[in-house]
């Protein structure tokens, strides 16, 4: 039998082509978020499970709200085994619920971060592993049973973009796994909860007055889908793509950007965060050694 499968993000659109390599589950419809302006331009950008969609010539539908009773039943006429969520996005909510067996596709070791990002909380948090669960879709945030879960370590140097890479990997194995043999579900524990709150501005800063260990975890927690930032002396917010941890306790003994020898560090509370690459507003991302050739650092006032 075939399945329906909802999605919108990079990482649900290989979990995507997985699930439509494989004969017995290969979807007969694919609903993703609708198109939405983006860049300078603001022109209209299709989701990346549309684009995977259309490439592997699967019917697709873009509705403004997934939930609708003609999407409902757009769905109850492809008679699915199963509907597939995986980052979508959007809340789903009864009748679909009820009406469709939906299993979701998560990106950790649940009940260990719920929610949006937690991907990017677990590299952010220091975890050692992280994993993907194959629940059954409750009201509930990721609170669902789960029938096969699958763990990944989690490398030190690894950002979202290289542990995203292998955690959509297993996710698609996991799925077609769990549709060919139908474990049996287990409700989650209900120690060790965690959420993964949706990711903000304030993520993205790298405030001095935190240690220099945590920084670094959020440079390749951002890396490359969102990028940090850090606030220079006239208040203007530069990119930073890739930082490395320095052995020293302080540098200048205050807290922020220092440009020492061509090189932009960052002295934190403690320890030293050495900004690589980086990227100023409206400009293209280089070493910060060309950066401060070109531009400088702001004098603090």
């Amino acid at each position: 039998m075939s399945t329906v499968f909802i999605g919108t993000s990079e990482f649900a659109a290989a979990v995507l082509e997985r699930l439509a390599r494989s004969d017995a589950h290969r979807p007969a419809l694919v609903i993703t978020r609708p198109d939405r302006p983006s860049g300078r331009g603001r022109r209209l950008h299709s989701p990346p499970v549309a684009a995977s969609a259309r490439a592997l010539g699967v019917a697709l539908e873009q509705p403004q709200n997934v939930n609708d009773p003609q999407v409902t039943a757009l769905i109850a006429s492809a008679a699915p085994e199963a509907v597939v969520v995986c980052a979508f996005g959007a809340l789903i909510k009864e009748p679909l619920l009820s009406e469709q067996q939906i299993l979701n596709v998560h990106p950790s070791l649940l009940p260990r971060w719920r929610g949006a990002a937690p991907v990017e909380r677990a590299i952010m948090a220091g975890d050692e592993h992280t994993g993907v669960s194959i629940m059954r879709l409750t009201a509930g945030l990721d609170s669902g049973p789960v029938c096969l879960a699958g763990e990944e370590p989690i490398h030190s140097d690894d950002t979202y973009g290289s542990l995203a890479e292998r955690l959509q990997q297993l996710g698609g194995e996991l799925l077609v796994r769990a549709l060919d043999e139908s474990p049996p579900f287990q409700e989650q524990p209900q120690g060790g909860v965690t959420y993964a709150e949706k990711l903000g501005p304030a993520d993205r800063l790298l405030d001095p007055a935190r240690p220099a260990v945590e920084l670094e975890r959020v440079v390749r927690a951002l890396q490359p889908h969102i990028g940090a930032r850090v606030a220079l002396a006239d208040g203007s917010l530069l990119g930073v793509s890739r930082a490395a941890l320095l052995d020293e306790s302080s540098i200048s003994g205050q807290l922020g950007p220092v440009a020492r020898d061509e090189r932009l560090l960052l002295d934190c509370s403690p320890g030293v965060l050495e900004l690589l690459v980086v990227q100023p507003p409206g400009g293209r991302a280089m070493d910060a050694s060309a950066y401060l050739r070109g531009r400088g650092l702001p004098v603090r006032t």
